[in-house]
């Protein structure tokens, strides 16, 4: 990343513009398997570097507080809210988009269970639900607990308590919740 930070101080009679470069940094990180630069001022969120700067407007921008989980993208393979994170932060990063997870013409596992189980109703959500879906059952493989599992000496495993739990962060106002698990279930239990 290469920022410009001189001298923060404004001398008096200097040129606001002049501040205003210097608040911007270049940025440099792989999406979806796609070595990405970009400069954007230093206060720009992942969310808003996706969207405005690189156009995919999938991630989608729903309370802009990190509470509804509509932002969710995975980074460097852990789910994150791409609302609450600078994208300068993510310089050298690899992220990965629901642009990244599939096609229409190739789905992946995930959006094709969602899809066969109606686990959306307006879609909005849909994204971030999908992203946050693949990190849990990673996170589960990998054995990292959740505040429900049972046992942290034993293998963790996928139940609906801690599918529940894990997705707790991202909410759907159209109530597919029960669709969704199924959904997460049926690709847990490697079922076409």
């Amino acid at each position: 990343m290469t920022t410009d930070m001189t001298d923060q101080r404004s001398a008096p009679g200097a040129d606001p513009g002049d501040r205003a470069a210097q608040m911007r940094s270049t940025v440099r990180f792989t999406v979806n398997g796609e070595m990405r630069e970009i400069e954007i001022d230093n206060r720009t969120t992942l969310l808003d570097a996706l969207r405005e700067h690189l156009r995919l407007t999938g991630t989608k921008k729903g309370c802009d507080h990190g509470q509804c989980g509509a932002c969710t993208v995975i980074v460097n393979g852990r789910r994150v809210n791409s609302c609450l994170t600078l994208a300068v932060m993510q310089d050298g990063h690899e992220i990965e988009t629901i642009e990244g997870i599939g096609a229409p013409d190739a789905l992946d596992p995930m959006q094709a269970a969602f899809v066969e189980h109606d686990g959306y109703q307006c879609g909005y959500c849909t994204p971030g639900q999908i992203c946050s879906a693949r990190a849990v059952l990673d996170e589960i493989a990998a054995g990292i607990p959740s505040h429900v599992t049972g046992d942290l000496s034993a293998r963790i495993e996928i139940t609906e308590d801690e599918i529940r739990e894990r997705m707790s962060g991202n909410i759907c106002r159209c109530g597919a919740y029960a669709n969704m698990m199924t959904a997460i279930l049926q690709v847990s239990r490697g079922a076409p």
